[in-house]
């Protein structure tokens, strides 16, 4: 009957967690792809604005940059920022980065006479990415992706540094509460069961990309 419990104080923070997730994954992928095509731009200042910016979020630990977006808006402009808005604020910031550099080296492994051939055919540079080049990228880079993805179910245990009541947070309370591993224990098998899930989905859409080979 303790173990039930457990689950269900466990499951009550799951929701924040999958929240975090979900958000995040959903506004990083389309800007790391923005990014990547922006890294690669022509234009030297815009380019290399881009790679200070990932040299700078790749560079600093996760945990300052969430400090950071959330209390630097008070210290500077003297304004509060919601908790959870910050979390998502700081987790966009930084897997867009990570995302993006994986998507950059996917845009790079195409061979660039295929954009030159598209050029010929009237496509113009929208176009020529939309339905040739990021249909590659994806299967290219899903291996990798999957590893980033991963990563951020997990991580997103960091948002107890700024007091959001996710999962992991609840698991360490009844943890202290109870004298007892049982809680962490558990919080680690929802973290497998979600991984799980996710590995699950990425190898059927490896799968089903596997005409592009």
């Amino acid at each position: 009957m303790e173990i039930l419990n457990l689950c269900k104080i466990l499951f009550s923070g799951l929701g924040t967690t999958l929240s975090i997730f979900c958000i995040t994954l959903l506004i990083t992928i389309p800007l790391g792809i923005i990014v990547a095509i922006l890294k690669n731009s022509r234009n030297i200042l815009i380019s290399k604005i881009i790679a200070l910016y990932i040299l700078v979020i790749r560079g600093t630990p996760m945990i300052l940059q969430i400090i950071f977006v959330y209390f630097a808006p008070y210290y500077i402009f003297k304004i509060s920022i919601d908790r959870f808005l910050a979390i998502i604020i700081a987790f966009v910031i930084n897997y867009t980065a990570y995302f993006s550099e994986i998507f950059r080296s996917g845009i790079n492994s195409i061979p660039k006479g295929q954009a030159e051939a598209a050029y010929t055919l009237g496509l113009n540079t929208f176009q020529i990415y939309m339905y040739i080049i990021i249909p590659q990228v994806v299967k290219k880079v899903l291996p990798a992706s999957s590893n980033e993805v991963i990563s951020l179910i997990k991580t997103t245990s960091l948002a107890q540094i700024i007091g959001i009541a996710e999962m992991f947070t609840l698991a360490q309370k009844q943890a202290n509460y109870q004298f007892s591993i049982i809680p962490l224990v558990l919080a680690g098998g929802y973290y497998l069961v979600l991984v799980g899930i996710i590995s699950f989905a990425f190898n059927k859409a490896e799968k089903k990309l596997e005409y592009y080979n």
